[in-house]
Protein backbone atom coordinates (compact mmCIF):
# COMPACT_ATOMS: atom_id res chain seq x y z
CA UNK A 1 0.00 0.00 0.00
CA UNK A 2 1.43 3.45 -0.90
CA UNK A 3 2.43 5.65 2.03
CA UNK A 4 -0.27 8.22 1.21
CA UNK A 5 -3.07 5.63 1.41
CA UNK A 6 -1.64 4.19 4.62
CA UNK A 7 -1.46 7.59 6.31
CA UNK A 8 -4.99 8.58 5.29
CA UNK A 9 -6.30 5.18 6.33
CA UNK A 10 -4.55 5.40 9.71
CA UNK A 11 -6.11 8.83 10.24
CA UNK A 12 -9.56 7.41 9.54
CA UNK A 13 -9.01 4.52 11.96
CA UNK A 14 -8.00 7.00 14.68
CA UNK A 15 -11.11 9.10 14.02
CA UNK A 16 -13.32 6.02 14.29
CA UNK A 17 -11.90 5.30 17.75
CA UNK A 18 -12.44 8.71 19.33
CA UNK A 19 -15.00 9.13 22.10
CA UNK A 20 -18.33 10.81 21.36
CA UNK A 21 -17.50 13.70 23.70
CA UNK A 22 -14.15 14.35 22.01
CA UNK A 23 -15.74 14.19 18.56
CA UNK A 24 -18.46 16.63 19.56
CA UNK A 25 -16.07 19.17 21.07
CA UNK A 26 -13.72 18.97 18.10
CA UNK A 27 -16.69 19.23 15.74
CA UNK A 28 -17.88 22.37 17.50
CA UNK A 29 -14.45 23.91 17.05
CA UNK A 30 -14.34 23.07 13.35
CA UNK A 31 -17.80 24.56 12.73
CA UNK A 32 -16.77 27.70 14.60
CA UNK A 33 -13.51 28.02 12.66
CA UNK A 34 -15.27 27.83 9.30
CA UNK A 35 -17.82 30.41 10.43
CA UNK A 36 -15.29 32.93 11.73
CA UNK A 37 -13.28 32.70 8.53
CA UNK A 38 -16.49 32.88 6.51
CA UNK A 39 -17.41 36.14 8.24
CA UNK A 40 -13.96 37.55 7.51
CA UNK A 41 -14.10 36.53 3.84
CA UNK A 42 -17.48 38.19 3.42
CA UNK A 43 -16.22 41.39 5.05
CA UNK A 44 -13.28 41.49 2.63
CA UNK A 45 -15.31 40.87 -0.52
CA UNK A 46 -18.79 42.32 -0.02
CA UNK A 47 -18.37 45.47 -2.14
CA UNK A 48 -17.04 43.40 -5.04
CA UNK A 49 -19.80 40.80 -4.70
CA UNK A 50 -22.44 43.53 -4.81
CA UNK A 51 -21.36 44.62 -8.31
CA UNK A 52 -21.95 42.19 -11.21
CA UNK A 53 -18.87 43.55 -12.99
CA UNK A 54 -16.59 42.65 -10.07
CA UNK A 55 -18.39 39.56 -8.80
CA UNK A 56 -15.68 37.18 -10.00
CA UNK A 57 -13.03 39.30 -8.35
CA UNK A 58 -15.05 39.14 -5.14
CA UNK A 59 -15.01 35.34 -5.34
CA UNK A 60 -11.25 35.51 -5.74
CA UNK A 61 -10.87 37.68 -2.64
CA UNK A 62 -12.98 35.23 -0.64
CA UNK A 63 -10.94 32.37 -2.08
CA UNK A 64 -7.69 33.84 -0.82
CA UNK A 65 -9.06 34.08 2.73
CA UNK A 66 -11.25 30.98 3.08
CA UNK A 67 -8.44 28.38 2.99
CA UNK A 68 -7.57 29.66 6.47
CA UNK A 69 -10.61 27.69 7.68
CA UNK A 70 -9.30 24.28 6.63
CA UNK A 71 -5.78 25.24 7.72
CA UNK A 72 -7.13 25.90 11.22
CA UNK A 73 -9.05 22.62 11.21
CA UNK A 74 -6.20 20.44 9.95
CA UNK A 75 -3.28 22.00 11.79
CA UNK A 76 -5.09 22.46 15.12
CA UNK A 77 -6.70 19.04 14.82
CA UNK A 78 -10.48 19.51 14.94
CA UNK A 79 -13.15 17.35 13.26
CA UNK A 80 -14.83 18.39 10.01
CA UNK A 81 -17.58 16.27 8.45
CA UNK A 82 -16.55 16.93 4.87
CA UNK A 83 -12.93 15.89 5.40
CA UNK A 84 -14.10 12.82 7.30
CA UNK A 85 -15.64 11.52 4.07
CA UNK A 86 -12.15 10.04 3.58
CA UNK A 87 -13.06 7.46 6.24
CA UNK A 88 -14.55 5.53 3.33
CA UNK A 89 -10.96 4.43 2.59
CA UNK A 90 -10.36 2.42 5.81
CA UNK A 91 -13.95 1.18 5.51
CA UNK A 92 -13.19 -0.23 2.06
CA UNK A 93 -10.04 -1.81 3.54
CA UNK A 94 -12.18 -3.35 6.31
CA UNK A 95 -10.17 -1.58 9.00
CA UNK A 96 -13.27 0.12 10.44
CA UNK A 97 -16.94 -0.80 10.47
CA UNK A 98 -19.82 0.96 8.76
CA UNK A 99 -21.28 1.70 12.20
CA UNK A 100 -18.08 3.39 13.44
CA UNK A 101 -17.88 5.54 10.32
CA UNK A 102 -21.54 6.59 10.49
CA UNK A 103 -21.17 7.22 14.23
CA UNK A 104 -18.29 9.61 13.53
CA UNK A 105 -20.12 11.33 10.69
CA UNK A 106 -23.32 11.79 12.71
CA UNK A 107 -21.67 13.24 15.80
CA UNK A 108 -19.30 15.50 13.84
CA UNK A 109 -22.04 16.71 11.49
CA UNK A 110 -24.31 17.72 14.37
CA UNK A 111 -21.41 19.36 16.20
CA UNK A 112 -20.34 21.26 13.06
CA UNK A 113 -23.94 22.43 12.68
CA UNK A 114 -24.19 23.66 16.28
CA UNK A 115 -20.81 25.39 16.09
CA UNK A 116 -21.52 27.09 12.77
CA UNK A 117 -25.07 28.12 13.64
CA UNK A 118 -23.94 29.48 17.00
CA UNK A 119 -21.29 31.68 15.42
CA UNK A 120 -23.74 32.84 12.73
CA UNK A 121 -26.18 33.97 15.41
CA UNK A 122 -23.46 35.67 17.47
CA UNK A 123 -21.97 37.43 14.42
CA UNK A 124 -25.35 38.96 13.60
CA UNK A 125 -26.00 39.76 17.27
CA UNK A 126 -22.59 41.43 17.60
CA UNK A 127 -23.44 44.05 14.98
CA UNK A 128 -20.54 43.01 12.74
CA UNK A 129 -22.83 43.18 9.70
CA UNK A 130 -23.64 46.81 10.50
CA UNK A 131 -20.08 48.01 10.05
CA UNK A 132 -20.41 48.75 6.33
CA UNK A 133 -22.06 51.95 5.05
CA UNK A 134 -25.56 51.64 3.65
CA UNK A 135 -26.18 48.22 5.18
CA UNK A 136 -24.33 46.72 2.20
CA UNK A 137 -22.46 44.03 4.13
CA UNK A 138 -25.69 42.78 5.69
CA UNK A 139 -27.45 43.00 2.34
CA UNK A 140 -24.77 40.97 0.56
CA UNK A 141 -24.86 38.42 3.39
CA UNK A 142 -28.62 38.03 2.87
CA UNK A 143 -28.22 37.94 -0.91
CA UNK A 144 -25.56 35.23 -0.70
CA UNK A 145 -27.75 33.11 1.55
CA UNK A 146 -30.76 33.56 -0.73
CA UNK A 147 -28.82 32.48 -3.82
CA UNK A 148 -27.69 29.33 -2.02
CA UNK A 149 -31.34 28.47 -1.25
CA UNK A 150 -32.37 28.83 -4.88
CA UNK A 151 -30.74 25.75 -6.43
CA UNK A 152 -32.49 22.80 -7.97
CA UNK A 153 -31.74 19.57 -6.07
CA UNK A 154 -29.41 18.13 -8.70
CA UNK A 155 -27.56 21.44 -9.07
CA UNK A 156 -26.83 21.61 -5.33
CA UNK A 157 -25.81 17.94 -5.34
CA UNK A 158 -23.30 18.39 -8.17
CA UNK A 159 -21.89 21.61 -6.70
CA UNK A 160 -21.46 19.78 -3.40
CA UNK A 161 -19.74 16.86 -5.12
CA UNK A 162 -17.25 19.10 -6.92
CA UNK A 163 -16.55 20.99 -3.70
CA UNK A 164 -15.69 18.03 -1.52
CA UNK A 165 -13.71 16.38 -4.27
CA UNK A 166 -11.33 19.32 -3.92
CA UNK A 167 -11.60 19.58 -0.12
CA UNK A 168 -10.75 15.89 0.37
CA UNK A 169 -7.84 16.15 -2.04
CA UNK A 170 -6.58 19.04 0.12
CA UNK A 171 -7.01 16.97 3.31
CA UNK A 172 -5.39 13.92 1.67
CA UNK A 173 -2.33 15.93 0.65
CA UNK A 174 -2.14 17.67 4.03
CA UNK A 175 -2.13 14.32 5.85
CA UNK A 176 0.73 13.10 3.69
CA UNK A 177 2.74 16.36 3.75
CA UNK A 178 5.93 16.18 5.80
CA UNK A 179 6.09 19.64 7.37
CA UNK A 180 3.83 22.48 8.48
CA UNK A 181 4.59 24.80 5.56
CA UNK A 182 3.83 22.03 3.07
CA UNK A 183 0.52 21.27 4.77
CA UNK A 184 -0.53 24.92 4.53
CA UNK A 185 0.50 25.13 0.88
CA UNK A 186 -1.34 22.01 -0.29
CA UNK A 187 -4.49 23.08 1.53
CA UNK A 188 -4.52 26.57 0.06
CA UNK A 189 -4.87 25.90 -3.65
CA UNK A 190 -7.70 23.31 -3.77
CA UNK A 191 -9.80 25.37 -1.33
CA UNK A 192 -9.05 28.50 -3.33
CA UNK A 193 -10.27 26.74 -6.49
CA UNK A 194 -13.56 25.57 -4.97
CA UNK A 195 -14.33 29.04 -3.61
CA UNK A 196 -13.61 30.78 -6.91
CA UNK A 197 -15.77 28.26 -8.77
CA UNK A 198 -18.68 28.74 -6.36
CA UNK A 199 -18.97 25.10 -5.35
CA UNK A 200 -21.06 24.24 -2.28
CA UNK A 201 -19.68 23.14 1.11
CA UNK A 202 -22.30 21.85 3.56
CA UNK A 203 -20.53 23.02 6.72
CA UNK A 204 -19.64 26.44 5.32
CA UNK A 205 -23.30 26.81 4.35
CA UNK A 206 -24.23 26.15 7.98
CA UNK A 207 -22.74 29.60 8.52
CA UNK A 208 -23.49 31.51 5.31
CA UNK A 209 -27.21 30.66 5.08
CA UNK A 210 -28.18 31.03 8.77
CA UNK A 211 -26.18 34.28 8.87
CA UNK A 212 -28.40 35.57 6.06
CA UNK A 213 -31.55 34.26 7.72
CA UNK A 214 -30.68 35.82 11.08
CA UNK A 215 -29.61 39.07 9.41
CA UNK A 216 -32.90 39.37 7.54
CA UNK A 217 -34.84 38.67 10.73
CA UNK A 218 -32.87 41.07 12.92
CA UNK A 219 -32.69 43.91 10.40
CA UNK A 220 -35.32 44.03 7.60
CA UNK A 221 -33.27 46.74 5.90
CA UNK A 222 -30.70 44.07 5.00
CA UNK A 223 -33.47 42.21 3.19
CA UNK A 224 -34.35 45.31 1.17
CA UNK A 225 -30.73 45.86 0.19
CA UNK A 226 -30.51 42.22 -0.94
CA UNK A 227 -33.67 42.72 -3.01
CA UNK A 228 -32.16 45.75 -4.76
CA UNK A 229 -29.15 43.59 -5.62
CA UNK A 230 -31.46 41.23 -7.48
CA UNK A 231 -31.24 38.36 -4.99
CA UNK A 232 -34.07 35.80 -4.94
CA UNK A 233 -34.98 36.74 -1.37
CA UNK A 234 -38.26 34.78 -1.53
CA UNK A 235 -36.14 31.61 -1.58
CA UNK A 236 -34.49 32.48 1.74
CA UNK A 237 -36.43 30.30 4.17
CA UNK A 238 -35.43 27.75 6.79
CA UNK A 239 -37.16 25.05 4.77
CA UNK A 240 -35.12 25.84 1.67
CA UNK A 241 -31.97 25.94 3.77
CA UNK A 242 -32.49 22.32 4.75
CA UNK A 243 -34.26 20.91 1.67
CA UNK A 244 -32.87 22.89 -1.27
CA UNK A 245 -29.32 23.27 0.00
CA UNK A 246 -28.14 21.35 3.05
CA UNK A 247 -29.57 17.94 2.10
CA UNK A 248 -28.38 17.78 -1.52
CA UNK A 249 -25.07 19.49 -0.77
CA UNK A 250 -24.35 17.06 2.06
CA UNK A 251 -25.08 14.09 -0.20
CA UNK A 252 -22.89 15.62 -2.89
CA UNK A 253 -20.10 16.21 -0.38
CA UNK A 254 -20.22 12.53 0.61
CA UNK A 255 -20.07 11.49 -3.04
CA UNK A 256 -17.26 13.86 -3.90
CA UNK A 257 -15.02 12.94 -0.99
CA UNK A 258 -16.05 9.36 -0.37
CA UNK A 259 -16.32 8.14 -3.96
CA UNK A 260 -14.25 10.46 -6.16
CA UNK A 261 -11.30 10.53 -3.74
CA UNK A 262 -11.37 7.74 -1.13
CA UNK A 263 -12.86 4.97 -3.25
CA UNK A 264 -10.93 5.99 -6.36
CA UNK A 265 -7.55 5.81 -4.61
CA UNK A 266 -8.53 2.63 -2.77
CA UNK A 267 -9.42 0.96 -6.05
CA UNK A 268 -6.24 1.82 -7.91
CA UNK A 269 -4.07 0.83 -4.93
CA UNK A 270 -6.03 -2.21 -3.75
CA UNK A 271 -3.46 -4.71 -5.02
CA UNK A 272 -0.85 -3.22 -2.72
CA UNK A 273 -2.86 -3.46 0.48
CA UNK A 274 -1.14 -6.66 1.53
CA UNK A 275 2.33 -5.24 0.94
Amino acid sequence: MPDSCRLVSDSGVAKAGKSAVDLFILGLLAGACLSLVGAASMMAAYTLLANPETFGLGRLVMAVIFPCALILVVIAGSELFTGNALMVLPLAQRRITTFSMLRNWSIVYVANFVGAMGIAFLIVLSGQLNQAPGDLLGGVTVATAASKCNFLFYEAFLLGMFCNWLVCLAVWMAITAKDLASKVLVIFFPICVFMIAGFEHSIANMYFIPAGLFAAQFNPEFLEVARTLGAPVEALTWRNFFVANLLPVTLGNIGGGGVCVAMAYWYVNREGEKN
